[in-house]
This record gives C-alpha cells, structure tokens and sequence, in this order.
C-alpha cells in the first residue's frame, strides 16, 4: 500500500511539473527547412547546455513540414527519439484551407506515431499572434495577415470536434498571443474558451514607455499581470520572451550580451520551474529578423553567448 501512495505521489508531482524549453521555427535563419537531423541536435543540444538543465520541452509554430504540402513535421518523431515534450502549434493565419491541412497533419501525426507522440504532448497552440497582427497595433506595424477572435474560437472549436475520440482528446488547448492583444474586448471569447492563455512579450520592444534593461523585469511582469487579469484564473504560459544580444536600439533598450544575460538571469531564472516557459530562442530562425539574434547559442554548436546560470 505504502509503495502504491508513494507512486501516486510520484504521478501527481509529474502532471503539475512546469515545463522549461525552447521555441522551434520550421527554418533557419536563412531560410533552409529544418529537418529530422536538425531537430534532434537542437533537442538534445537543450537539454545538454553548458551552465544550465531541465531544457526538456519545445514549443513548435506548425505541425507542417517546412517544403511540403501537408506531411506532419519531422520534430514530432525527433522528439521521441529524443525523449522531448512538446507544445505543439498549428498555423492560423493563412486562412481557413492552410489551417484544414495543420490540423489534418497532426492528427496524422497522431495516428503514424501513437501514444509514443501524443503522451509527449503537454499543449496544443491553435495560433500564435494572430491577434496582434489583425489589431490596430498589428496593422500599424504591418505585422502581416492574421486571424480575428472570432475566427480562432472557430478554430478551436473546430480541433475540439476533429480530435474527439483520439489520441489528443484531452489535451489542453490553448493559443499564443502578446499581452496588448489579450487584453482587447473583442478577443474576450478566445480567452474564455482555451484551457491556457500563451503570453508573449518583449521588453526590448516596447519603446512607448522606459524599457532600458533596468526596466525590463518590471515591464515584463506587468504585462503578465495584464494577461492574466483577462484569464479567469487559468494557467498563463510564457510562450516566447527573451533579450536580444545583436540589434539595433529599440528606445532605451540596447542589445547586447550582457543586457542578455542580465535579462535571463533576472527574468528567466524567476520564471524556470515555476511556470511553464518557452525562451526565445535557442537557434535563430526569423528569416524576417535579419539584423536582430535573440539565440542562446548559434547555429553551428552548443556554446552558449552567454554565461546560462542561474
């Protein structure tokens, strides 16, 4: 009986563990797709970084395989063999056709890899920033097509239907989005339907207030502050913040390597272990981001920037 509670105990501590990893784009910097080979080094190289542990957990943006049509994406088998959770992500703003195949990709992948995948899934992301590209601030910075909340609510509505009776009925559903879009009236329904709201933000960026790297703690909790006071009490996951240690000065903010150190020893070091987090980024992959290098570490090995500890 003993050894029986103890291993209750050991499986309750398990489902609350807060996850810590890193955001996966389908390509590199340059452009070329990331295939099998590229998603198991990066796996393992996260889990293997020089000051630092526990990088276990990867958020992808698509569950489409960067150079096809619609075949799942080869991060999904990395991840078993790499022993990898994942938050899985689908595409949402291309429209409704682009969104049939991200769906249908993963339920393919689902049916192809069995509980070996779906038991590794802690998440499934219906979105990421679709409602800042399609508000005010999106448009003004024309940030490019997004989708309304109307339009996600249909979405995820829409998986709930498809994955009823599948290996992914009950996974928690949610979807990404900055704290300025979370918090508009008109994007209420999508926070009232998902199990988790995904946070994005970056202090760096914010130059309508003081957002020197002094400031950067405080602006990022507040803006979690933000996201949360529209939750209704559900889990917030930080999905993507991080200092960037190459750019341009955006305000009072300055890249650098220690402005980036300095900003994931006072802001990521609170958040690894108390909340389901996702840095940005461990390789570079925005191909639009050209003058901007967020990455822990480059490309072509595990060597960290900057030092990692905590």
């Amino acid at each position: 009986m003993l050894t029986k509670f103890v291993s209750l105990l050991a499986l309750a501590s398990t489902a609350v563990a807060q996850r810590k990893g890193f955001n996966y784009g389908a390509t590199n910097a340059d452009g070329s797709c990331r295939g099998y080979n590229d998603f198991v080094r990066f796996f393992n190289e996260a889990k293997s970084l020089p000051g630092t542990s526990g990088f276990t957990s990867a958020r992808l943006y698509t569950s489409i395989q960067c150079g096809t049509a619609a075949d799942p994406i080869s991060a999904y088998r990395a991840a078993i063999d790499t022993d990898t959770s994942i938050l899985v992500g689908l595409w949402a703003s291309a429209g409704r056709d682009a969104y049939e195949k991200e769906l249908n990709a993963l339920i393919r992948a689902a049916n192809e890899l069995g509980n070996a995948f779906t038991d590794r899934i802690i998440g499934i992301s219906v979105g990421s920033e679709d409602l800042y590209r399609s508000s005010p601030q999106g448009v003004a910075n024309k940030a490019g097509p997004g989708a309304t909340g109307g339009e996600i609510e249909g979405y995820i509505g829409w998986m709930r239907d498809w994955i009823r009776g599948t290996r992914l009925e009950g996974k928690p559903i949610g979807h990404v989005d900055t704290w300025t879009a979370w918090v508009l009236p008109e994007n209420r329904g999508v926070a009232n339907t998902v199990n988790w709201l995904g946070h994005n933000s970056f202090p760096y960026f914010e130059s309508t207030r003081p957002n020197a790297i002094e400031q950067a703690p405080e602006n990022f909790w507040s803006a979690v502050r933000q996201t949360e006071g529209v939750s209704g009490g559900k889990e917030v996951w930080v999905t993507e913040t991080g200092w960037p240690h190459v750019g341009p000065n955006s305000g009072s903010a300055v890249a650098s390597l220690e402005n980036a150190r300095r900003y994931w020893r006072e802001v990521g070091c609170s958040l690894f272990g108390n909340r389901n987090t996702f840095w940005y980024t461990l390789k570079d992959a925005n191909t639009a981001q050209t003058d901007l290098s967020f990455a822990v570490t480059p490309l072509q090995n595990n060597t960290p920037f900057f030092d990692l500890t905590c």
